[in-house]
């Protein structure tokens, strides 16, 4: 199928239907199958070959879609058209003119609507600003709440959200939320704790080290391998010899 190029400018076309009309025309055989990406367990799920990097060049031509027709196209079928969606929710909540209101609805929406931001890569799309954006200044027991949720998403959304934390030398959080999640058997949230406290490592070595003390032992292998990651040689074995 011939691509369409994208436009410079999008007037007025702020509906999820819309979208949808851009979204299928810029499906290419070149594109590949996107259902690879994909591990949740959506029975209903739907995918068009549509490249990520013209989704989200779509959705940022979108970035006054309004809050009500975001949640159509979460409620879409088609992961791509998720993946959108989020991509809009990112956009917007990184506008430096956003109000604290409209911070809020996105936030909310996030959250109500977590059954439909079903996959790790939804969560990482979004969670940073929308979530943790909106958290920053805030009360954070949603994340801790989130860390204990027994769905996969949620928890992975917990320990994303705190990049934006990280980004303003905030690094508390990030640890106590990966202690929460220190055993979970999910390799999707292993490697995103493993990731943030790597991160967050960055800002502060010693509490990284502090946390590796007190976990290593006990912490998932793909956990550990993410987190020292960044560490000299005679640390990264001195932490894998702890695992036995």
């Amino acid at each position: 199928m011939k691509q369409t190029p994208l436009s410079t400018t999008i007037q007025q076309n702020v509906t999820a239907k819309q979208f949808l009309e851009k979204l299928t025309a810029l499906q290419s055989a070149q594109a590949g199958d996107n259902s690879k990406f994909f591990h949740g367990d959506d029975r209903k799920n739907k995918f068009l070959s549509v490249r990520m990097g013209n989704i989200f060049s779509l959705a940022k031509q979108f970035i006054q879609m309004p809050v009500d027709e975001i949640e159509k196209l979460l409620n879409s079928d088609y992961y791509e058209a998720r993946m959108g969606a989020v991509s809009i929710m990112d956009y917007k909540a990184r506008d430096k003119k956003i109000t604290d209101d409209e911070r809020k609805t996105l936030y909310q929406l996030y959250i109500n609507r977590h059954d439909r931001i079903n996959n790790w890569d939804l969560v990482d799309r979004s969670a940073p600003y929308v979530v943790g954006g909106y958290l920053f200044d805030k009360s954070r027991t949603a994340l801790y709440k989130l860390a204990k949720s027994k769905n996969t998403w949620e928890r992975r959304t917990a320990i994303v959200s705190t990049w934006y934390f990280i980004r303003q030398n905030d690094i508390e959080d990030t640890f106590k939320i990966a202690a929460l999640l220190i055993d979970d058997k999910e390799e999707l949230v292993n490697k995103a704790v493993g990731s943030w406290i790597r991160e967050a490592g960055k800002r502060g070595k010693q509490k990284l080290l502090n946390f590796l003390d007190k976990y290593a032992a006990i912490m998932p292998r793909t956990t550990l391998r993410y987190a020292i990651e960044k560490l000299d040689k005679k640390q990264k074995d001195h932490y894998l010899n702890l695992k036995g």
